[in-house]
């Protein structure tokens, strides 16, 4: 059979901070290859797939030259002479080869590369492009981006204590528009940082490298970008990726940067307020990732009204999914290849939230690589929303980019999705005290 396994190799290369990471490449009996690519977090789940890393002096311990061994040692021999366009039959090996609940044994990062690998080489046996592949002759719609503007918590050395600033342009009517809506957002605010004198680099997405006394002067001067660009009225709103985990201990929530405790009602206040305050459209994990009752609490205060996500909460785990929606916890989850450790998985977890009529938004990582898959899985698996960091930095832009050139094929595409993949209606600044003098 043409598109039997012959082949798996392990590699290491380098992700986009500098660090090593697993690269697997398949090789299908007819010649054809595949190419999978581990990315890498910087904030972590409790409950994701392992992150397998040597330790030691060598690399800051980043080092992962056992992963690859196990890839080329113990994965290899499984997997040739397995059928690459059997996904699911191929990841059930993976999984059953590792034998842990959170692949530790073989390590995350071996096991999504090489599912990955598997993926991109059957696509190319197919003689498709990727998202076509995924999509199985289903009708898919390109996704609505989410771009960081600044970054913060663990991608900015904690510099203020919420981990991204984002922007969700809300009346663009196609992937170009409304990339260049963020483009026209995110040239804003660095001029606005440079009249500050603040601006002082990026952080590891590619968003301006936060400078401010407080975290909710960084909500105050991305509401003035988005004026200032002219994506006012509701054009562009905010989405926060607040990893709350990364802040919270011993059952409090402990701002840095403002020297502030709170309680989980007090800190969900503080949430609600700004909430009211600015245009925000999208929270993700504003509470610890165990914090079940405050989830809750979140959900049924703005779930109406502002899409809540799950990330460390859910660590796009299907079961995890489907126990938070029957509990009213989220109404968004977030999909990240590698949290999950293979394809197949991935896959379901996503599924999970079209069960459950969520928001979907498959996104990339802090430590990402040069593969753009997480742009045609949004499309194929018509996920509705994409998030893959800032406007900047080449790892970031060429998966923006791919989107342009998959929207500009046309074939078997429904269009864009704008806001219709977010479980709520869109406000725009019209209802916040942001749009009359903060």
């Amino acid at each position: 059979m043409q598109s039997t396994i012959v082949a798996v190799a392990g590699h290491r290369i380098w992700d986009s901070r500098g660090r090593p990471t697993v690269e697997v490449e398949v090789t299908l009996a007819d010649g054809t290859r595949g190419r999978g690519m581990a990315p890498a977090g910087a904030s972590r789940g409790a409950h994701e797939a392992v992150d397998l890393r040597d330790g030691g002096m060598r690399h800051g311990g980043f080092d992962v030259m056992h992963a690859v061994r196990n890839v080329n040692d113990i994965v290899a021999p499984h997997l040739l002479g397995l059928d690459a366009l059997d996904q699911h039959g191929v990841d059930q090996v993976l999984v059953a080869v590792d034998g842990t609940p959170n692949k530790s044994r073989l390590g995350g990062n071996a096991t999504i590369a090489t599912s990955m690998a598997v993926m991109h080489a059957a696509a190319a046996a197919s003689g498709l492009p990727l998202w076509k592949y995924l999509a199985e002759d289903t009708q898919c719609s390109l996704p609505m981006p989410e771009v960081q503007i600044f970054g913060g918590g663990a991608h900015a050395g904690q510099r203020v204590d919420i981990q991204d600033f984002l922007v969700m342009p809300a009346g663009s009517g196609s992937f170009d528009e409304a990339l260049a809506i963020c483009a026209e957002i995110y040239r804003a605010a660095g001029e606005l940082m440079a009249q500050r004198k603040s601006r002082c680099g990026v952080a590891d997405e590619g968003g301006w490298w936060p400078d401010f006394a407080s975290n909710e002067e960084a909500l105050s001067v991305l509401t003035d970008a988005i004026e200032r660009a002219g994506c006012g009225g509701g054009k562009a709103l905010i989405s926060l990726d607040i990893a709350a985990s990364e802040f919270y201990r011993d059952g409090l929530y402990r701002l840095g940067l403002e020297g502030k405790t709170f309680e989980t009602g007090a800190w969900l206040a503080e949430l609600y307020r700004w909430i009211e305050r600015y245009p925000i459209i999208s929270v993700e994990d504003p509470v610890a990732e165990d914090d079940v009752a405050g989830m809750r609490a979140f959900t049924a205060a703005v779930g109406s009204r502002v899409q809540v996500v799950g990330d460390d909460f859910l660590v796009t785990d299907a079961a995890r999914v489907a126990h938070a929606a029957a509990a009213g916890c989220c109404n968004a989850v977030l999909i990240k290849p590698n949290q999950a450790g293979t394809v197949s998985e991935t896959r379901a977890a996503l599924l999970a939230g079209h069960k459950a009529a969520w928001g979907t938004i498959v996104s990339a990582r802090s430590g990402e690589t040069e593969d753009v898959c997480i742009t045609h899985m949004a499309v194929g698996w018509n996920a509705g929303q994409l998030k893959v960091g800032s406007f900047a930095r080449s790892e970031r832009m060429a998966k923006w980019n791919e989107g342009l050139r998959i929207e500009r094929s046309g074939a078997a595409l429904s269009g864009f999705a704008g806001m219709t993949g977010v479980p709520v209606s869109a406000r725009g600044n019209g209802d916040t005290e942001a749009s009359a003098g903060r």
